[in-house]
């Protein structure tokens, strides 16, 4: 069985690419894996409305540019949230609006069970919204580094994959990001320091 005629779950994303050359509704095995992973990191930064958007606009351009994808590349996560974080930064007023408005009101925007797995993070109402208005201050190029990691769980050399920034500046930014967070939540770190 070659890998075309795999099961698509089976079949790393480059060859799921390279096979919708010529068989187009193979991408969907991509949308199938990774669309809701990019939902969420969307949905954190913008809220949900924009993210089906953004979401829908991410494949659509994923898809059309496919023919540029990497080969050598076996995961296109990376390539599918740099295109995501692309959209999200054309939309950057309205995330530090978002986030200014969840500072003011405390509210989730997620339903459950993603906004428990946030909550876990966050130890009470008061420090989600010292969250949310310290990523709202923090200089763009921070904040999408913190967020690919924090929420989207990239790993640091995905995160520069996705930004096509060296691995240093990953580190160097997400230090500093972290940083100024504790200094905001009086030492609290609502981030992970797994990877």
């Amino acid at each position: 069985m070659t890998a075309v005629e795999a099961d698509p779950t089976e079949v790393d994303d480059g060859a799921v690419i390279r096979s919708s050359l010529d068989e187009p509704e193979r991408f969907a095995a991509l949308f199938d894996r990774y669309a809701r992973q990019v939902h969420q990191y969307v949905s954190r930064r913008l809220g949900t409305q924009l993210a089906d958007d953004i979401v829908g606009e991410t494949f659509l351009i994923a898809f059309r540019r496919r023919e540029t994808f990497d080969p050598a590349r076996t995961l296109a996560r990376p390539w599918l949230y740099g295109i995501a974080t692309t959209l999200v930064a054309r939309h950057r007023r309205n995330e530090e609006r978002f986030l200014r408005a969840l500072k003011r009101t405390g509210a989730d925007p997620l339903p459950e069970p993603v906004a428990e797995a946030v909550a876990r993070q966050v130890t009470a109402g008061a420090q989600e919204r010292a969250l949310a208005g310290a990523l709202a201050r923090l200089p763009r190029g921070d904040r999408d580094v913190l967020l690919l990691v924090a929420w989207a769980d990239l790993s640091y050399e995905e995160t520069a994959q996705t930004l096509d920034i060296p691995l240093g500046t990953v580190r160097s930014r997400l230090h500093r990001a972290r940083r100024r967070l504790r200094e905001a939540l009086g030492g609290a770190d609502p981030t992970q320091e797994d990877n």
